[in-house]
């Protein structure tokens, strides 16, 4: 096999602490980022196979590992959404009269959102009903593995739609999916019906967009939430989990609220980036919040 590519600097500014960069590829928003020793983390997304660490200045620096099938600099911007300036849109969030969002904010500077494959993100979502981030992990992986193309690196990329239309749903079940594999068969059935859906649902404005998606088998509004936010970059968006469910209710007073009305509340609150104001709020509730 070929080389990896070389190590070269990221094609744009950002220096995020460990932790940070951790949260960003770890922290609930993919599911294909595995650390490696030495500070390393090895991504995949669509047919990219990718590697970041940090260089001995501590500046972030990245390489393509699939020699057949290289990334270029500007596949790792468009991922890292650097058609946004993150640290604008964390200025304009009201943090200036929301301590705890202030608090947020401080505990994590530099974190961003990632902007996903749109129908990797759908698949990666659906397998996360009432799954931990490990576990999600392991059926995105599995699935690739044994129904995925291979990549250069010796793994595989996700299966797309139109190959889980062709796997029967017991197969399915075999990578740990569960209930999960019926949600993601069907799916599977009415994209390959549909031709072009996914692509509208991905750029329709956001209510539109929502009702979409959650028109689809197993995807309610956090799932919904989940897949715009990452894999469309709707900053609109905004999940509720347990996770937002906590956060709310000790530190907004939302104690009984219903997802839904969280939800909307979030909009109201923190504006058109309420999105981001709720990655902040998910990283430090999992960091620091009563378990």
């Amino acid at each position: 096999m070929p080389p990896a590519s070389p190590w070269l600097p990221l094609p744009f500014e950002w220096s995020p602490s460990a932790d940070v960069l951790r949260e960003t590829l770890d922290g609930g928003q993919a599911f294909r980022w595995h650390a490696q020793t030495g500070g390393t983390w090895c991504g995949h997304w669509g047919k990219h196979v990718v590697a970041i660490s940090a260089d001995s200045a501590a500046r972030l620096q990245w390489r393509s590992l699939d020699p057949s099938a290289p990334t270029r600099s500007a596949d790792v911007a468009t991922y890292f959404a650097t058609d946004r300036d993150w640290p604008r849109l964390a200025d304009t969030l009201p943090w200036r009269s929301d301590a705890h969002l202030a608090r947020c904010l401080a505990a994590f500077p530099g974190l961003r959102l990632l902007r996903q494959p749109f129908g990797e993100t759908l698949l990666g979502f659906l397998c996360s009903a009432t799954k931990q981030i490990p576990q999600i992990k392991q059926m995105l992986g599995l699935l690739a593995t044994h129904h995925g193309d291979p990549t250069g690196d010796g793994a595989a990329a996700l299966p797309t739609w139109s190959q889980l239309a062709e796997i029967d749903e017991a197969v399915l079940r075999t990578c740990q999916l569960g209930f999960r594999a019926r949600y993601i068969k069907a799916t599977a059935l009415f994209l390959a019906a549909h031709p072009g859906w996914l692509e509208a649902t991905e750029h329709a404005p956001y209510p539109e967009a929502k009702a979409r998606l959650c028109s689809l088998p197993g995807v309610g509004e956090k799932v919904a939430d989940c897949v715009l936010l990452f894999g469309a970059g709707q900053l609109e968006a905004f999940p509720v989990d347990t996770w937002i469910i906590k956060a709310m209710t000790r530190h907004y007073g939302l104690d009984g609220w219903t997802p839904a009305q969280v939800a909307h509340f979030g909009r109201q609150h923190f504006g058109p980036a309420a999105g981001f104001a709720q990655q902040f709020l998910f990283a430090w509730e999992r960091a620091h919040g009563p378990r």
